[in-house]
């Protein structure tokens, strides 16, 4: 599953068009704690965080890479060799031999943009969703909590203006949703299993909002990357309508998922709170 309209365009002006991010731009750019990072066009695990090594650089760095997960080609100044996701052939960065940094004698040089990282040091394959149902905050509280989860993300998606702010979406103006990326271990869990807990922590047949929260930006709906993803969220919905459920979820197409301020991301985490317009509901048969 490749990512690409889900992308902004300056994670896209990496991994597409093969541009280089500033030197020490990237949080990634020193080691962190154990874990693995995933190619950020499709997902796929590429390094893992014990490869990686601080090569005083600016660029994260690694001199190990997981079996038959990048490729290298020769790049265009016909000096260096390009690396790319052998997977959807994302444009990674660089790699150099010979500079004795490392036992391994190797440095991945590699745009933080093209890579994200998740705490999982095993992680071989997975897949991605974004959905809506109402405050980003409650959504994002539950689904981490949802084993096989690897990460979240909360963001806008689906409306009409580029790189929105968090008062833009409370003005109503630009189409907007509240959402959440959700990337998840495909051997642990699946998509119907996400899609029905997501079901099960809001209301999907409020049609103003969510709770309390009332507008358009805080509306249910699940964004779909491909035609399988598609008929898997519908089969989850036809399910729910056999119930009796009249519900208002819309199923869309994938759009720019634009990651909210910081100060949003795992809000309830930090605040040491509980969400006040979620709370969990089993719906489905287990």
């Amino acid at each position: 599953m490749f990512k690409y309209k889900s992308l902004t365009p300056e994670v896209l002006r990496i991994v597409r068009n093969k541009g280089t991010e500033p030197p020490f731009s990237s949080d990634y750019a020193k080691p962190l704690q154990q874990g693995t990072y995933l190619c950020r066009a499709c997902a796929k695990p590429l390094f893992r965080a014990d490869s990686q090594f601080d090569s005083h650089c600016g660029w994260p760095s690694f001199d190990d890479e997981l079996p038959g997960r990048v490729t290298r080609l020769v790049d265009a100044d016909g000096r260096r060799s390009e690396i790319l996701c052998q997977n959807c052939l994302a444009h990674l960065g660089h790699v150099f031999d010979g500079e004795h940094l490392t036992a391994n004698n190797l440095r991945h040089c590699v745009n933080g943009l093209a890579i994200e990282f998740v705490a999982d040091e095993a992680v071989l394959e997975t897949e991605e969703v974004i959905v809506a149902a109402g405050c980003f905050w409650g959504v994002q509280y539950y689904l981490d909590r949802l084993p096989g989860v690897l990460k979240t993300e909360v963001g806008y998606s689906g409306g009409s203006v580029d790189n929105p702010s968090y008062e833009d979406i409370c003005n109503k103006k630009t189409g907007h949703y509240e959402a959440l990326r959700i990337v998840f271990d495909s051997d642990k869990t699946d998509l119907t299993t996400v899609i029905q807990y997501f079901f099960e922590i809001h209301d999907p047949t409020q049609k103003d909002g969510q709770g309390p929260d009332l507008g358009s930006q805080y509306l249910s709906a699940v964004f779909y990357y491909d035609d399988k993803q598609k008929r898997t969220v519908q089969a989850v919905m036809d399910e729910l309508s056999a119930m009796g459920y009249d519900l208002s979820t819309r199923l869309l197409p994938v759009a720019t998922f634009w990651p909210a301020e910081n100060y949003h991301q795992h809000y309830y985490q930090h605040k040491n709170g509980t969400p006040y317009c979620h709370r969990h509901v089993a719906r489905f048969k287990k």
